[in-house]
C-alpha cells in the first residue's frame, strides 16, 4: 500500500489493522477529507446475537462515527431469506420470516452500545433491506438491475467458483445474492447518499459489484473497503471458543464467560486485539502487547476490561474481573460466575456429577462430561470428581458448589 491516508478515519483504521483492500484508497481519502461520508455494513440475521467475529465490522462503524462521519447498520432482513454463499461450503438452510425478525430484535441490542442512533448529521439510521427487497417486482428487477451483471463475471467470483470447483451445490437463489447486495448499495446511495460499503474480505466481490452498479446506473462515485480475516495466534477462528461462538448478547453468554475469553487470548494476540477491539491509543496497545512474563497477564486483564466495558458496560467488566480474582487468586467463589439453580424437586432423586456438569454448561453432553472426569479435569469446590455417577442431592447442595472444568472454566450450582 503505497498511498498513506490523511483523513482521520482511514488513518485510524489503517493504524489499527482494519484494512485489507480498497477500490480507490486515494479517492476515498479525498472524499473523507471533503465532508461527511455515509458508509454502511450489512449484517445477516442468521442468529439472535452477533458474535465477536462481527466486532471488527462494528468497530469500523464506531470509528467512522467517532471521526465525524455517518455509519449505516444495514439489517439483512431481506437478503437473509436468500443466504450469502460467500465463504460457505454448502447451501444455507432457509430461515423463516418469524425467526429472521426475532434475530433482528436480538442483534439491535448490541449496536446501540457502540453506535449513536438518531437524526443528527453523523447519527446512524438503522435500516432493514426488507424495506425494498420485499417490494421488488422480480421481472422489472431483472430488466433494470440484472442487465448490468454478466454470467461470465458472476462465475469468476471466488464465492461461486469455489463451490462449483468442489462440485458442491449452489442454488439459483444463492446465485442471485450478489445482485441483491449490489442493489442494497444502490438503494442506500439513493436514499441516504451512501458512497462506501465495508465488509470482510470474503465480501470483496459483492462490494465491488455494488460500487460498479452505482457507477453504471447513477454515474456517481462509489467505494468499497474490506477488512482482513482475523484469526488468533493459535490458529483458531476469531469468535470461537471451546464451547462454540463467543456471543455479544448477555442472554447468550454471561458477562463472566465473555470477559474470560478475552482474558485467556494467546500472548501474541494482546497488542493486535487491543488495537482492533478497544479505543486504547495505538502506542499504548503496542507497549502492552510487547510485555512478557507475568506482566502480559495484566495486559490481558486490561484487554478484557476494555472490550467488556464497550460491549456489556463498566459494571459488567468490574464484576467479571472481581469474580476472576476471587476464583483464581483466592480460591473462592465469585458472585459473577455463571450459575445453575436447582429446586428441591430437581434434587428429589439426586443428580449425577456427569449431568451436573452438563446442566451447568461445562460439558455439551454426558459423554463429554464423562471424558472430562476421566481425564481429571472436573472438580467440585476444588476437589477432583472421579466418578461420573457420583450423586449430588439437596444435602450436598446445602451451600453453593463451585464446579470447575479445567483451570479456566467455572460455574456455580445453587439450591433454591
Amino acid at each position: 500500500m503505497t498511498y498513506t491516508p490523511k483523513s482521520d478515519f482511514l488513518a485510524t483504521i489503517l493504524s489499527r489493522g482494519f484494512m485489507a483492500d480498497c477500490t480507490d484508497l486515494e479517492g476515498l481519502d479525498n472524499k473523507f477529507r471533503s465532508g461527511v461520508v455515509t458508509g454502511y455494513i450489512g449484517f445477516d440475521l442468521t442468529a439472535t446475537s452477533l458474535h465477536i467475529g462481527n466486532l471488527v465490522q462494528i468497530m469500523m462503524l464506531r470509528w467512522m462515527q467517532k471521526t465525524g462521519h455517518r455509519p449505516i447498520t444495514l439489517m439483512g432482513g431481506g437478503t437473509t431469506k436468500v443466504g450469502d454463499p460467500s465463504g460457505k461450503d454448502e447451501m444455507r438452510k432457509i430461515i423463516s420470516v418469524e425467526k429472521i425478525n426475532e434475530n433482528a430484535a436480538g442483534i439491535r441490542k448490541v449496536f446501540s452500545r457502540y453506535i449513536s442512533y438518531g437524526e443528527g448529521e453523523t447519527d446512524s439510521p438503522l435500516v432493514n433491506n426488507a424495506e425494498w427487497l420485499d417490494e421488488l417486482k422480480y421481472i422489472e428487477f431483472l430488466r433494470d438491475i440484472g442487465k448490468h451483471f454478466t454470467i461470465n463475471r458472476l462465475l469468476a467470483f471466488d464465492s461461486v467458483k469455489t463451490r462449483l470447483d468442489r462440485e458442491q451445490a449452489l442454488s439459483f437463489i444463492e446465485f442471485n445474492y450478489m445482485l441483491l447486495q449490489s442493489y442494497d448499495y444502490l438503494e442506500l446511495h439513493r436514499r441516504y447518499g451512501c458512497v462506501l460499503q465495508m465488509g470482510g474480505s470474503d465480501q470483496w466481490g459483492n462490494i465491488v459489484s455494488g460500487a460498479d452498479l452505482i457507477r453504471r446506473v447513477e454515474a456517481a462515485d462509489a467505494y468499497g473497503l474490506t477488512t482482513p480475516l482475523v484469526t488468533r495466534a493459535d490458529g483458531k477462528k476469531m469468535g470461537k471458543s471451546a464451547d462454540g461462538a463467543v456471543w455479544l448478547n448477555e442472554e447468550m453468554m454471561s458477562g463472566y464467560d465473555f470477559w474470560q475469553w478475552w482474558r485467556n487470548v494467546p500472548d501474541a494476540d494482546v497488542g493486535k486485539f487491543l488495537k482492533m477491539f478497544t479505543e486504547v491509543p495505538v502506542d499504548e496497545c503496542e507497549r502492552l502487547g510487547a510485555l512478557g512474563g507475568a506482566e502480559i497477564n495484566e495486559a490481558k486483564v486490561r484487554l478484557a476490561n476494555e472490550v467488556t466495558t464497550l460491549c456489556r458496560g463498566a459494571e459488567a467488566a468490574a464484576a467479571a474481573e472481581a469474580t476472576a480474582r476471587e476464583v483464581f487468586e483466592k480460591g473462592g467463589v465469585g458472585d459473577d460466575l455463571p450459575t445453575l439453580e436447582l429446586t428441591e424437586a430437581d434434587l428429589a432423586d439426586g443428580i449425577s456429577a456427569a449431568q451436573l456438569f452438563v446442566r451447568a454448561g461445562l460439558a455439551k453432553s454426558g459423554k463429554e462430561a464423562k471424558r472430562l472426569i476421566a481425564e481429571n479435569g472436573a472438580k467440585a469446590d476444588d476437589v477432583p470428581v472421579t466418578d461420573p455417577g457420583q450423586m449430588f442431592d439437596a444435602g450436598a447442595l446445602a451451600a453453593p458448589v463451585k464446579l470447575s472444568a479445567g483451570r479456566k472454566r467455572h460455574a456455580l450450582v445453587k439450591r433454591v
